[in-house]
């Protein structure tokens, strides 16, 4: 039974990295497209409702999905390590970061603005710090859709259009497209929103940012 043996296995990570991920990127897209331009017209209660009940529940299979898609990722990164692109080794560095996003800055900002929630709810005051947390949650979300167009693109690509292996021929480019990616995490960590404020920025800026890291790796 071939699904037992080596390659079937590995087809299942694959299957399970596919699943999770959907999960994992629908949500993120849910958030950024449906849920934050809603909650911009929302009246106060409904939003407060909506942060209490609806919020917890779709983080909880968002930041999970995250971390099946990144566990299942790493197995197949292992089982390939010997023939890695150019197009998976960026694609593999952009879902790190992203998965980082998810559980070092998404997450624990998250947490706090429920719990602010709740508490105004039952009756107290707002927490302090959830003005703060509110949009450092924010700037890493609208980050991580950016970096998901290129890198659903390389997923894709390092399969079925592969640019180039890992080589010390290609280094150059490598190195230019992970500090481009290094640069705009640490924006996304201290910076400001600036064009990805709106929905359609946070979308021309993924696609921008995917032909100029094609860019780096096919040209440099």
């Amino acid at each position: 039974m071939e699904l037992l043996t080596a390659n079937g296995i590995d087809y299942l990570f694959r299957w399970g990295h596919v699943l999770a991920g959907i999960t994992w990127i629908g949500l993120l897209y849910y958030f950024n497209f449906v849920q934050t331009e809603y909650f911009k017209e929302a009246e106060d209660a409904h939003r407060s409702g909506a942060i209490q009940k609806l919020v917890p529940r779709a983080l909880w299979w968002f930041r999970w999905g995250a971390m099946l898609t990144f566990l299942t990722g790493l197995v197949l990164l292992y089982n390939r390590h010997a023939g890695l692109t150019l197009d998976i080794t960026i694609g593999a560095l952009l879902g790190t970061l992203m998965f980082l996003n998810v559980w070092l800055i998404i997450w624990p900002n998250q947490k706090i603005v429920i719990a602010s929630a709740q508490q105004v709810a039952g009756g107290g005051e707002a927490l302090p710090e959830a003005a703060g947390a509110a949009p450092k949650a924010a700037l890493a979300s609208r980050t991580n859709t950016m970096f998901s167009v290129p890198m659903l693109y390389f997923m894709g690509s390092s399969a079925h259009l592969p640019t180039g292996f890992l080589s010390d021929s290609t280094m150059v480019g490598v190195g230019i497209a992970a500090v481009i990616v290094f640069a705009l995490e640490g924006n996304g960590v201290l910076g400001k929103q600036g064009p990805l404020t709106s929905v359609g920025g946070v979308i021309t800026c993924g696609f921008v940012l995917t032909a100029v890291l094609y860019g780096a790796l096919a040209f440099l």
